[in-house]
């Protein structure tokens, strides 16, 4: 083996398939999760049950985060291994949701679903150095099968563009062949050494991730912001979570790739921007590495009868995660539980019957949860995704606790005295509002309200964005701006070296009388993105504005802020 492919080795973290691998077992992130807040009489919730969510989330949101996560069934902790987790049906049908619009979407674009091997030899892996060395640490390699070493380990996919490409390359001969664009839903892993936090940094997740090949780098170009588009789609009109489009900076692209563009979004309980999803214009880096070569139909043939000039294609991958359930549970959430958007819950509206006390005679009982079952296949006939919960164990107040942590958009109570009225009652999950609707015109009255609050989240969540990204023209603004838990866009000359001064300068350890915050996912401010609609008040003047961290003139306005 040779020295750099001991060096990768080394670097990568060695993943055995035999009894080595029960020293993880014992690690869990409970202890983590279970973590007493550091004020823990203004953090709790008086009266709170086992439950429900006990703590507030402005007073401590980790404990809150895990909370909502558990006890509203959405995942589980994998006990076996650290940073793995259980993704249940709550949680999983949000990512169908999310995977039913997007796989729709993408094959309207040509791209066809296919599948590759999650294993990746050494060789290949390290076939593209800059790809390799910027995945290398969290690279997990198999190392023994049974009892016995592997002469030659193989390595789990981190990402699949070593994968793919070789076969690219057999695949395209001609322009005729192009574009090649290929998708695959599947899960990759890579070994973080980062504090693990369930969707948002976990050590294996799930992903879509798209691999084209174009004839030109325009047409590169234009999917790479189609893809884009789609993304934020997913997020704001999906998810009711707004991001903001842009570019990464040189430092902060894909490894290997030409230039990336992101959608980032923005936590405002902890003020830290978090990366949504990429797509990536490799440009022809690794169709030079990998040989994925046409001949030019331009060209003049040579004394063979065959075009002599070759070129080389031009590239492009995009991938969004499992980290979007997430940030939307860290979005919308409250100190209830979980807040669903309607386009993505797997219960939009839940129906229970009500006032039925002792009092009440076993045929209007009966009459009431006949109506409660009429409601709900009037609702499910329309389209709505409606349940009933009729049992008879618990009381109302119980089973209103019990889908308000569930985060259900809506919920219709129906009584004794509703069907004298003819109507049932709606209460709104984001907004506690309560509205009488009549049994006349369900159908349509719902379907508003649920349309009214997929809105209402969207524009509360983005008044909150647009709030907390701030436009700062001055370096001794910038560090006060974070620590009130903004974004900030600045005047920036775009050089590496400025960046990392930039991170270090704002770090908290480098802020007087600033004390060190040992939870925080990234201590100083990183570059997010540059973002493609650029604040025009004041302009950058080309020649005249000057970067917020160094002499050079600045270029474009860039969003920097702390991230996860």
């Amino acid at each position: 083996m040779s020295t750099k492919n001991n060096d990768i080795a080394q670097q990568s973290h060695k993943v055995s398939m035999d009894s080595s691998i029960s020293s993880l077992s014992k690690k869990t992130e409970k202890k983590a999760s279970m973590k007493k807040p550091a004020k823990k009489n203004e953090a709790h919730i008086e009266g709170a049950s086992q439950i429900g969510i006990e703590v507030r989330k402005d007073a401590d949101f980790s404990t809150w985060y895990t909370q909502v996560l558990k006890r509203s069934e959405m995942l589980e902790y994998y006990e076996e291994v650290s940073g793995c987790y259980i993704i249940r049906p709550l949680a999983y049908n949000i990512w169908q949701e999310i995977q039913n619009f997007l796989d729709a979407s993408i094959k309207e674009m040509g791209v066809e679903n296919t599948y590759f091997p999650m294993f990746v030899s050494q060789r290949q892996l390290e076939r593209e150095k800059d790809h390799v060395e910027g995945f290398a640490p969290e690279v997990a390699w198999v190392t023994k099968a049974g009892s016995s070493e592997m002469e030659n380990p193989i390595a789990i996919r981190p990402t699949s563009e070593t994968v793919m490409y070789p076969y690219f390359a057999k695949w395209i001969r001609t322009h005729r062949d192009l574009p090649l664009k290929v998708n695959q839903w599947c899960n990759v892993v890579r070994w973080e050494f980062k504090k693990p936090q369930p969707f948002i940094r976990t050590r294996e997740f799930l992903w879509q991730e798209g691999h084209t090949a174009h004839f030109t780098q325009e047409e590169a170009d234009i999917e790479v912001r189609d893809i884009l588009e789609l993304y934020r789609k997913v997020y704001e009109d999906l998810l009711a979570v707004p991001v903001i489009k842009g570019v990464k900076s040189e430092k902060e692209k894909f490894a290997g790739g030409l230039y990336t563009t992101t959608i980032e979004g923005f936590i405002p309980t902890t003020g830290r921007g978090i990366q949504a999803a990429t797509s990536h214009c490799l440009g022809q880096n690794f169709s030079k590495m990998f040989d994925i070569l046409i001949e030019d139909p331009n060209a003049p043939a040579g004394s063979d009868g065959k075009n002599a000039k070759k070129l080389y294609v031009w590239q492009n991958s995009w991938g969004l995660t499992t980290r979007s359930i997430g940030v939307m549970v860290m979005i919308h959430g409250d100190d209830k539980g979980l807040v669903l958007p309607p386009q993505v819950a797997q219960i939009q509206v839940i129906v229970i019957p009500c006032g039925l006390t002792v009092k009440i005679s076993e045929e209007k009982k009966r009459s009431v949860e006949k109506k409660v079952n009429e409601v709900v296949e009037e609702l499910k006939s329309a389209g709505i995704r409606a349940k009933s919960d009729l049992r008879d164990t618990y009381t109302p107040g119980y089973k209103f606790n019990h889908w308000e942590l569930r985060g259900v958009p809506l919920r219709l109570e129906i009584g004794p005295r509703d069907l004298t009225n003819q109507q049932v009652l709606s209460s709104r999950r984001d907004t506690s509002a309560k509205e009488p609707i009549p049994l006349a015109d369900l159908t349509t009255h719902v379907s508003a309200i649920l349309k009214t609050i997929q809105k209402d989240m969207f524009e509360k969540a983005k008044k909150i964005y647009d709030d907390h990204r701030k436009i700062v023209l001055k370096w001794e603004d910038f560090v006060p701006s974070l620590d009130d838990k903004n974004l900030v866009l600045v005047p920036w000359c775009e050089q590496e070296k400025c960046e990392d001064a930039i991170k270090e300068r704002s770090s908290r350890s480098n802020v007087e009388q600033e004390p060190e915050d040992d939870k925080a996912p990234s201590m100083g401010a990183k570059s997010l993105c540059i973002p493609f609609e650029q604040p025009q008040n004041p302009p950058i003047l080309e020649g005249e504005t000057t970067c917020i961290a160094c002499d050079a003139f600045a270029k474009r306005y860039a969003l920097f802020g702390r991230s996860y």
